[in-house]
């Protein structure tokens, strides 16, 4: 089903979900897709314990056998002159879903996001966030009545610990664009978290 498909992978700064996520890139190549990378300034620029911007988009552009689009000017042709026929932003930060429920394009992943709803295409977003469930929650909900935009299915990661937070379940990151691209949600939505 995505073969011949042109998706965008957007990738914002929620450093530990990495390891998890960006290996996802390979799956959808193998199944025939172009993977257009896009991220952050931030993901281009810090160091963590998780690694560093540089180890991060050498590994992003080896896998998708594309140059990554860092900024917002390579991005905003994602509008009409240069389509793409889905967007995913894996992992979305709190501060992220902030913004694109609020219209706000201020990062490459946003412009590209933005430019792919304007197209009537579906965005498929992979939240990471430890505020989902607080003061962001009502972001949450705003994008999720959104038209045409689809979310991985997502659990709570620590309810105890981390009572707030929510992150997607990433390995269902191809079955929720297969269903996107249909224009439907995957379900069930909200799942229990296992890690």
């Amino acid at each position: 089903m995505l073969k011949g498909k042109r998706i965008g992978f957007g990738i914002t700064a929620s450093h530990c979900t990495y390891a998890d996520v960006i290996p996802k890139i390979s799956s959808l190549t193998e199944q025939g897709a172009t993977v257009v990378p896009i991220i952050t300034n931030s993901v281009l620029t810090a160091a963590t314990r998780f690694g560093t911007g540089e180890e991060w988009t050498e590994k992003i552009e080896t896998l998708a056998g594309h140059k990554i689009i860092k900024s917002i000017v390579e991005a905003e042709p994602f509008g009409p002159s240069n389509p793409l026929d889905c967007m995913v932003i894996a992992p979305m930060t709190g501060n992220s879903i902030s913004k694109f429920a609020n219209a706000s394009t201020d990062s490459p992943v946003l412009m590209a996001a933005k430019a792919t709803l304007r197209n009537g295409s579906p965005v498929v977003l992979g939240i990471s966030t430890n505020d989902a469930l607080g003061l962001n929650g009502v972001n949450v909900m705003k994008l999720l009545n959104t038209k045409n935009i689809f979310f991985i299915p997502f659990g709570q990661d620590d309810p105890i610990n981390k009572p707030n937070s929510l992150i997607s379940d990433f390995p269902q990151l191809t079955a929720t664009i297969e269903a996107a691209l249909e224009k439907k949600q995957l379900q069930p939505l909200l799942i229990q978290y296992t890690k």
